[in-house]
């Protein structure tokens, strides 16, 4: 997969910004020579936890601010009700995210839980609320699509999806949201941090290279490395 296009100057200038703070924060790690392998059995030579941003105040806040106009620019204030995280690294964001924006947060569990009211959605949800689900990041969209469904089982109109990490490298990843129904936001990719990794030399060269061939063609690059190609 090729680089992300057709962004604004804005959302260039955020994704720089984003790219900058995940790598000062150390939420990057490039390790090419021993690669990563996901749940889902394909090796990778990158890893990101943004998780991590949340004991770092300043960097969560420029991240929170610059979360909130691109939802305010993508989506529209008056197109949502309420913002909805993900069990369980979406739920800070959504917290953030919907502070900034002054809406009501709910937060949607990965299941109902097994006792009580066998709730998976928690907090107030009303019929037709238009809800934007919130997490930390996305790789193929796969996850997200069952929380969407989650919220829109239990009434809710839920269009639009926004995580500050988009991998930007599997194949048809933003394909199956959008035949969903769903429109995919977010700040940075991978590629966003591979630019400033290299300007800001964070890492060497070789594992610069060892990334790039990695986002040229991921699943290639799996199986190459004892990982899962494309199904």
């Amino acid at each position: 997969m090729t680089a992300i296009t057709g962004r604004t100057d804005r959302q260039k200038a955020a994704a720089h910004t984003v790219a900058k703070i995940l790598l000062e924060t150390r939420a990057v790690n490039f390790r090419p020579e021993e690669p990563y392998k996901f749940t889902s059995g394909i090796a990778s030579p990158v890893y990101i936890d943004c998780r991590k941003l949340i004991s770092f105040p300043r960097a969560r806040r420029k991240i929170t601010e610059l979360a909130r106009i691109e939802i305010e620019e993508s989506v529209g204030h008056e197109n949502i009700d309420a913002i909805a995280g993900g069990e369980t690294a979406g739920i800070p964001y959504a917290a953030w995210i919907s502070d900034a924006l002054m809406l009501p947060m709910q937060y949607v569990r990965k299941k109902p839980k097994g006792f009580g009211r066998m709730a998976q959605i928690e907090g107030d949800l009303n019929e037709g609320q238009r809800v934007v689900l919130v997490e930390d990041l996305a790789s193929d969209g796969g996850s997200k699509l069952l929380f969407i469904q989650a919220l829109r089982d239990a009434g809710a109109t839920c269009d639009h999806c926004f995580v500050v990490f988009f991998y930007g490298a599997f194949p048809g990843a933003l394909e199956s949201l959008a035949k969903a129904n769903i429109s995919m936001h977010y700040l940075c990719t991978w590629w966003d941090v591979l630019e400033a990794a290299e300007q800001l030399k964070y890492f060497s060269a070789p594992a610069i290279a060892g990334v790039r061939a990695f986002l040229n063609d991921p699943f290639k690059w799996s199986v190459a490395h004892g990982g899962k190609g494309a199904e």
